[in-house]
């Protein structure tokens, strides 16, 4: 079976391009989202790699899509490869079924990971300049009121809910959540 991962990073980005250099492939299946790179922790990322079998082929428009870090793409590929799976790179034109393709993902995905290193890198420099400008302040703090917290803090030590569903029930991000429950076990 011919099965495409289409990835954006944010809900803002359009796919189309991805979609669109996929349809001379004959793709059976679709699995899309928007969703970071930075781990593996992707519910469409993970659903494809519990579906593929052996024989299937993951076509993907380049390395990026995939991840971000030569370890993650290396232990994607790896996953596949256990499966019995090949993976095609429709911008890089590698497939890694063959030693050339297994050869290129290697050099590719330390390639990618070094010019994520260097992008933070210049993001941390131009925020560094920012703040001695005056001009960038951070993050904005949220308020969480005691009583709405605990709610949910209840239910997530009664397990009713996850940290997932407990961040979305405070409307913050899971690493907000996580600074928040860290603080409240120091204070304690």
């Amino acid at each position: 079976m011919k099965v495409a991962y289409i990835r954006v990073s944010t809900v803002e980005q359009n796919e189309a391009r991805q979609l669109e250099a996929m349809k001379d492939k004959g793709i059976e299946k679709y699995f899309t989202e928007k969703a970071s790179a930075k781990d593996t922790n992707r519910p469409e990322l993970q659903a494809m790699l519990d579906y593929v079998r052996d024989g299937d082929v993951v076509y993907i428009h380049d390395f990026s899509r995939l991840a971000r870090s030569t370890k993650d793409l290396l232990d994607i590929i790896e996953q596949l490869k256990a499966k019995g799976v090949s993976l095609v790179s429709n911008k890089e034109a590698i497939d890694t079924s063959t030693p050339q393709g297994k050869l290129m993902v290697t050099m590719l995905g330390a390639i990618y990971e070094f010019e994520r290193a260097n992008l933070l890198e210049r993001q941390r420099e131009g925020i560094a300049v920012a703040v001695k400008e005056g001009k960038y302040k951070g993050g904005q703090v949220k308020r969480i009121d005691d009583k709405t917290f605990n709610k949910y803090y209840q239910q997530y030590q009664s397990r009713q809910i996850n940290k997932v569903q407990f961040a979305k029930a405070l409307n913050i991000s899971r690493p907000t959540l996580d600074k928040l429950l860290k603080e409240r076990a120091t204070t304690k």
